[in-house]
C-alpha cells in the first residue's frame, strides 16, 4: 500500500505539471509559461532560401591583404611602380632595380608566407608579379564565410524576437531560413539581408566634389552619398560625398549598439560603443582630424558626415539620420549582432499565409481525432473494462506530449502531429501485451492479483525493448535530420517516453488500485 501512495503521488504530480505548462497554450495570460510553439507549415509565416557570395569574401580578404602589403612596403621604404588588385582575388605588384626586388622578396618571405606566387618575370632590372591566395586557402574563407553568415543571421534573427526560427545551412553557400508567424516580412527581408558593414572614413576636403562628379576622381578617393528623404514631399535626394578609401576604423570593433532619443530634436539615432582597442584607434583618429568631417558609412551609403569639434575619448559615438524608431531599432540589431562576412541574396522566398496554417491545423487535427477515436473503441470492444483504463491512459499520454512540446520550449510541426499519430498506436501496443499476458495467466487458473503481477512482468522487458530501440532512432533522427524530421522526431521521442510512464506505471497502478484497495475480485479484460 505504501509503494501504491508513492507511484499514485508522482503520477499526480506529473499530471499536474503537465495540466500547468499546457493551459497557457488554450488560455494565455494565466500562467507565466510560454504556449507551445506552432511551426511554419502551421502558423504561417516567411520561407526563405539565401546564398551567400562567398566569392565576395575572398575578394575582401585580398583587398585586406593588399592594404597590409601597402602599409608594410611604405614602412620598409621599398619602391613600386604599380600595385593593383587584378581579377578580383589577386594583386600585382611592378619592383624596380634588384636592392627593391631583394628587399621585397624578403618581406615576402617574412610576413606572406601564406601568399602564393601565381606569376613572377624579371625583364629590363623590374619585377613583374601575380600574387594570390592557394586553392585550399580560398576554400576555406568560403566556407568560413557561409558558417559566419549563418551566425551573424541567426543572432539577428534572435534580437528581432522571432520564436523557433528554423535556419541551417543548405548545400555549399545557401541557407536556409523559416520564419513562423512573422508579419512584417519586408523588414525581416531587410534585417536578414543587410551586410552591414561600419565603416569610418574621412572626407577628401582637398579636392573638389563636383570635379569627381564629372570624372576625375582622385585614385585614393571615391565618391559615396548619403540618402535624405524629405518628410512632407517624400521625395529622396542623393548628397555625394568624396571620402577616402582607407577605412580609418571598422564596425568590428563595436561591442553594443544601442537606439537613443536627442532630446533637443526628439528624433531616434544609434549610440554605439567601442571596446578598448577601438576606443583607444578612434581617440587618436578624431585627435588627429580637428576640424576635419569624418563620414559614417554603413554598406557603402553615407549615414552621416559630422565635423570633428575635438579629440572623442571613451570609446562611444552616435550615428544619426532620418530614422523612425523601428530603422533605429533594426540598424542597433544589425550592428549588435555584426557584419555579414559577404553579401547575401534572396533566391527563393515564400510567405505561407495564416489561412494555409489554420487548414493544416484542421486537418492534423482531424485525422489525430480520428485516429484517436478509432484506437479507443477497438480497446474498449475488445479489452472491455481493462480496455477503458488503457484509452485513460491515452488521452494521459497525448497530454504529457503537450506538456512536453511546452516544458522543452520544441515547435509542433505537421510531421509531428503524425509523430503523435504513430505514438498513440505505439502506446496501446505497449497495454496490448500486457493484457494478452494477463489474459494468458488467468487461463492458467492464477487470480486477478497474481494475473496483473505475472502479466506485467513478463510484458515489461519486452515493452522496454521495443521503446528503447525506437527511442534511439528518435534520438539520432533529432541529432542529424533537419525541418520536417527533427518536427517529427520530437513529439516521437516525447511520445516514446509518455507511453512508457502510462503502460508500467499509470496502468500498474489503477490496475493496484482497485485490486488491492479496492478488492475487486474479477477482471474485465
Amino acid at each position: 500500500m505504501k509503494n501504491l501512495s508513492w507511484r499514485l503521488i508522482v503520477i499526480a504530480a506529473v499530471i499536474l505539471a503537465a495540466v500547468i505548462y499546457v493551459i497557457p497554450t488554450f488560455r494565455p495570460g494565466i500562467w507565466p509559461h510560454k504556449k507551445i510553439n506552432l511551426g511554419l507549415d502551421l502558423q504561417g509565416g516567411m520561407h526563405l532560401v539565401l546564398e551567400v557570395e562567398a566569392d565576395k569574401a575572398v575578394e575582401n580578404t585580398v583587398e585586406r591583404l593588399a592594404q597590409e602589403m601597402r602599409d608594410m612596403l611604405r614602412k620598409e621604404h621599398i619602391r613600386t611602380l604599380a600595385f593593383e588588385r587584378v581579377e578580383g582575388i589577386k594583386i600585382a605588384v611592378k619592383v624596380p632595380d634588384e636592392t627593391n626586388i631583394a628587399s621585397f622578396d624578403d618581406l615576402l618571405d617574412k610576413e606572406f608566407r601564406d601568399v602564393r606566387v601565381a606569376d613572377r618575370t624579371v625583364k629590363d632590372g623590374v619585377l613583374d608579379i601575380v600574387l594570390d591566395l592557394p586553392d585550399k586557402e580560398i576554400e576555406r574563407i568560403r566556407q568560413l564565410a557561409v558558417a559566419q553568415a549563418l551566425e551573424t543571421i541567426r543572432n539577428r534573427i534572435d534580437q528581432f524576437g522571432v520564436s523557433e526560427p528554423d535556419i541551417r545551412i543548405q548545400g555549399e553557400q545557401r541557407i536556409l531560413v523559416q520564419l513562423p508567424g512573422i508579419k512584417d516580412t519586408q523588414r525581416a527581408k531587410d534585417l536578414i539581408g543587410k551586410t552591414a558593414l561600419l565603416e569610418f572614413k574621412l572626407v577628401d576636403e582637398t579636392h573638389d566634389v563636383q570635379s569627381a562628379l564629372d570624372g576625375n576622381v582622385p585614385a585614393s578617393s571615391e565618391i559615396l552619398y548619403e540618402t535624405k528623404e524629405d518628410p512632407a514631399t517624400r521625395r529622396t535626394q542623393k548628397i555625394p560625398f568624396l571620402v577616402k578609401k582607407r577605412t580609418a576604423l571598422t564596425g568590428a570593433y563595436l561591442t553594443d549598439a544601442r537606439v537613443q532619443i536627442d532630446s533637443q530634436y526628439n528624433e531616434p539615432y544609434v549610440s554605439i560603443t567601442f571596446d578598448k582597442k577601438g576606443a583607444r584607434l578612434f581617440e587618436r583618429i578624431t585627435a588627429e582630424n580637428v576640424k576635419k568631417r569624418l563620414a559614417i558609412v554603413l554598406d557603402g551609403n553615407v549615414y552621416s558626415a559630422p565635423v570633428i569639434q575635438e579629440k572623442i575619448a571613451g570609446g562611444e559615438a552616435r550615428i544619426t539620420g532620418s530614422f523612425t524608431t523601428n530603422e533605429a531599432r533594426d540598424l542597433a540589431i544589425v550592428l549588435r549582432a555584426g557584419a555579414l562576412p559577404a553579401p547575401v541574396q534572396i533566391l527563393e522566398e515564400r510567405t505561407v499565409g495564416p489561412s494555409l496554417g489554420t487548414d493544416s491545423i484542421r486537418m492534423g487535427l482531424l485525422s489525430m481525432c480520428v485516429g484517436g477515436i478509432l484506437v479507443v473503441l477497438f480497446m474498449a470492444v475488445y479489452y472491455k473494462a481493462s480496455g477503458l483504463i488503457a484509452d485513460f491512459a491515452l488521452i494521459l499520454n497525448i497530454l504529457l506530449i503537450a506538456g512536453g512540446l511546452a516544458i522543452f520550449g520544441a515547435t509542433l510541426t505537421l510531421p509531428g502531429i503524425a509523430g503523435i499519430i504513430l505514438t498513440i498506436g505505439m502506446a496501446v501496443d505497449a497495454n496490448v501485451l500486457i493484457f494478452e499476458r494477463i489474459r494468458e495467466e488467468m487461463g492458467l487458473g492464477k487470480t486477478p492479483r497474481a494475473a496483473v503481477d505475472a502479466g506485467y512482468d513478463r510484458a515489461t522487458l519486452t515493452i522496454l525493448d521495443a521503446n528503447v530501440t525506437t527511442l534511439i532512432a528518435a534520438l539520432v533522427l533529432f541529432q542529424f535530420g533537419t525541418g520536417p524530421v527533427k518536427g517529427f522526431a520530437v513529439t516521437l521521442s516525447l511520445g516514446v517516453v509518455a507511453s512508457l510512464f502510462t503502460a508500467l506505471v499509470l496502468t500498474r497502478a489503477v490496475f493496484d488500485y482497485v485490486l488491492i484497495h479496492r478488492k475487486i475480485r474479477t477482471i474485465s479484460i
